[in-house]
């Protein structure tokens, strides 16, 4: 059996059977293409020249096969269009494999669930013009096989200066670690904790769930952190935790900050005790109003009247040898990048590689490098911008809206991030749910979050995606919220 890849044409791949002559075992074997529908019709077959040079054998001998072929009616031949497959040899399909018809999906049809941008809004053509000048200038070296775990320099050197400029992180290239977003670097830094004998990880008391998910698959205990309309009660931090995962410039999902005072509370436990701090920073870059919002009756703690500037830095600038940063291209591009990064204390820059290096040591080169020139050309803080201002656009309208249609109802949290939280009256957070489901709408309540062993009163609310619809829906789903709403 010989096989064949061609060189100009169609690229083939043929059996040629063994012991039958060369021609009519060619003959067979590109009639058999044809006929099961290998070869499409209309598929442009390689020279006879070039066919013959790959298979080793005479020309005339592929030339009498195609001539044969056309006889039959497998093949047409023309000049200036070459030798090609005929429309008229269709793929023989047996009676018994019929297509099998799948039921049409149905779904919702608008979402306001947390966690997404609006992906309508993905720079397509500025992220084309960046992969195009990336891979222009990349070197040769690029296409190979990743040599650092860390990933391409290019884009830990633009992430450096983007994170101190915009978010306050000490970041030095030579301690940036890319990784395929969020879970990723969890699910690496969760090896870490576990190969230190690490047992115990500290979680904020409202979270989501797939997080403490991966940590528990990784053989650490979650222990839950109250939540209040300060943020996540760092006071009541023990030594039993060797690390806590904390959201502090926008506790998810309630939407408060982390005062400085529970900041400094955080890392003066992880200076006590050893333990770290891991910082998720998930939507840093969407802020839209530097005071904070007095959180209402129906939050998580008591009422609080401070009109105090918040922090809205991250933490890891308070201490970076105790902080790992954690952040993703997901909200403020697409998660469907898969582009992550964390930066890491000098002391963890080994045990980190290592774990990461072992499973998997880079993304995507093409995007890292993609990433780094958008960033660089300042492409990244344009569409960030833009995306603010639609961001910040819909939640005018949304509390806009609420106050007219549900004034009863009250928005919490800080004006930041692709989400608020809407309080409801005790016991209707499912009925509202329900409501919403026969409204086409598809909505979480606060109650999902929750960790399960959480204590304290359970408040009623619903976590609304103002970020997830596109353009096209938005005000659809915004009419089917205000419907399913209840009334006073």
């Amino acid at each position: 059996m010989t096989e064949s890849w061609a060189t100009f044409g169609a690229d083939l791949h043929l059996d040629l059977t063994a012991g039958r002559g060369l021609r009519a075992g060619l003959t067979e074997a590109l009639r058999e293409a044809a006929r099961s529908g290998r070869l499409a019709a209309g598929t442009r077959l390689p020279s006879s020249r070039t066919l013959a040079a790959d298979l080793g054998i005479a020309r005339n001998t592929v030339a009498e096969a195609y001539a044969e072929l056309v006889a039959e009616g497998w093949l047409t031949a023309r000049q200036g269009s070459g030798t090609r497959v005929a429309e008229r040899a269709r793929p023989r399909r047996p009676a018994a494999t019929a297509p099998v018809r799948r039921p049409a999906r149905k779904g919702p049809a608008y979402s306001l669930i947390p966690g997404s941008p609006d992906l309508g809004g993905f720079p397509r053509a500025a992220w084309l013009s960046a992969a195009r000048r990336a891979l222009t200038d990349a070197p040769n070296e690029a296409f190979g096989y990743a040599v650092d775990p860390r990933g391409r320099i290019e884009l830990r050197q633009a992430l450096a200066g983007y994170l101190a400029r915009a978010r306050g992180v000490y970041a030095d290239p030579e301690r940036i670690v890319l990784c395929a977003g969020f879970l990723h670097g969890l699910a690496v830094l969760a090896g870490v904790l576990r190969a230190r004998r690490v047992r115990e990880v500290a979680v904020e008391g409202y979270g989501l769930d797939f997080h403490r998910d991966l940590l528990v698959r990784a053989g650490l205990r979650t222990r839950p952190l109250g939540v209040d309309g300060e943020g996540a009660r760092t006071g009541e931090l023990t030594a039993a935790a060797g690390a806590v995962l904390l959201t502090p410039a926008h506790q998810f999902p309630t939407g408060v900050a982390l005062t400085p005072a529970r900041r400094a509370a955080a890392v003066d436990w992880a200076r006590t005790t050893g333990g770290l701090i891991l910082e998720d920073d998930y939507d840093g870059e969407f802020r839209y109003d530097r005071q904070p919002v007095d959180p209402t009756p129906w939050q998580l703690g008591e009422r609080r009247n401070s009109r105090q500037r918040l922090p809205v830095g991250a933490l890891q600038a308070l201490d970076p040898d105790r902080v790992i940063y954690l952040g993703t291209a997901s909200k403020s591009l697409a998660p469907g990048l898969r582009l992550g990064w964390m930066v890491v204390p000098p002391g963890l820059m080994e045990e980190v590689t290592a774990a990461k290096g072992f499973a998997d040591w880079a993304s995507s080169t093409l995007d890292q490098l993609t990433l780094a020139e958008f960033i660089r050309s300042g492409a990244y803080d344009r569409h960030v911008r833009r995306m603010r201002l639609q961001y910040q656009r819909r939640r005018n309208e949304l509390v806009a809206r609420l106050a007219a249609d549900a004034p009863h109802l009250r928005v919490s949290g800080v004006a930041a991030g692709l989400h608020i939280v809407l309080g409801l009256p005790p016991g209707t957070e499912p009925d509202v749910i329900r409501s919403a489901a026969r409204q086409g709408l598809a909505l979480h309540g606060l109650s999902y979050f929750r960790h399960p062993d959480a204590v304290g009163p359970h408040a009623d609310g619903l976590v609304v995606g103002y970020g997830t619809p596109t353009d096209s829906l938005w005000s659809g789903a915004l009419d089917a919220l205000m419907r399913a709403l209840p009334a006073p």
